[in-house]
């Protein structure tokens, strides 16, 4: 029971602004950018193509097929608003890129290489392997120069999230924390949780307020 708790608990504050930088490798068909119906939202200077949203709801779907195997049906997705909630995390993350600029927050070159050779999935006998890396990505039909802009662009994010949790007021969280009794797996656990839902409400709440100085323009017919 404890594991799965955790496993729910950690993807709940994920799912809301980490949308498919992470796992881009389950690519689905292409879609004719050429269409300007094709364009999900415009958020300022950042459109979220249909081949974009699509791929991020693939994504998603996936993960919700594992956790849930035969039970994750149409009706089950309907209830969840599971098209509406990838798209509101995708003009998320575009609203934060977009205050990262304005405060000059950027990932350097040297940050995104550290980053890529980092992950499991470039790995050969648990060291970076370019060819691996190479490979992977003509797979999927992407280029380096796309997959490092992507990481780029996470990195930005994650950089932006730290900001504006430092922001929380400290003695708030101390005092919600300290509601917690115990020094138990579980104990540790809800307080965790209790933390990074505070995080997550400090985020948001920061996003609604750059929401309100952004055109944002919303195409809802692609995904209907």
């Amino acid at each position: 029971m404890l594991k799965t708790m955790r496993k729910f608990a950690k993807f709940f504050y994920v799912f809301l602004f980490m949308i498919i930088i992470s796992f881009i490798f389950w690519g689905i068909g292409s879609v004719d950018k050429s269409d300007p119906k094709t364009f999900v939202a415009e958020i300022g200077e950042y459109k979220i193509t249909g081949e974009d949203y699509w791929r991020a709801y693939e994504n998603i779907s996936r993960f919700y097929k594992e956790v849930y195997k035969d039970k994750f049906n149409e009706e089950m997705e309907k209830t969840m608003k599971l098209k509406e909630k990838v798209l509101d995390s995708m003009v998320d993350e575009r609203i934060l890129l977009l205050a990262a600029k304005d405060a000059g927050i950027t990932a350097s070159d040297d940050e995104v290489s550290e980053a890529i050779t980092r992950e499991p999935f470039f790995m050969k006998n648990n060291v970076f392997s370019r060819e691996v890396y190479l490979n992977r990505l003509r797979l999927n039909r992407m280029t380096p120069e796309a997959y490092e802009r992507l990481k780029r662009e996470e990195l930005i994010l994650e950089k932006m999230r730290r900001i504006i949790w430092l922001s929380i007021d400290v003695s708030e969280m101390s005092a919600g924390q300290n509601q917690i009794q115990g020094n138990d797996q579980m104990t540790k656990m809800l307080s965790e949780t209790m933390m990074n839902d505070m995080r997550e409400k400090a985020v948001k709440s920061y996003i609604e307020g750059v929401k309100k100085q952004i055109k944002i323009k919303i195409n809802t017919e692609i995904i209907s």
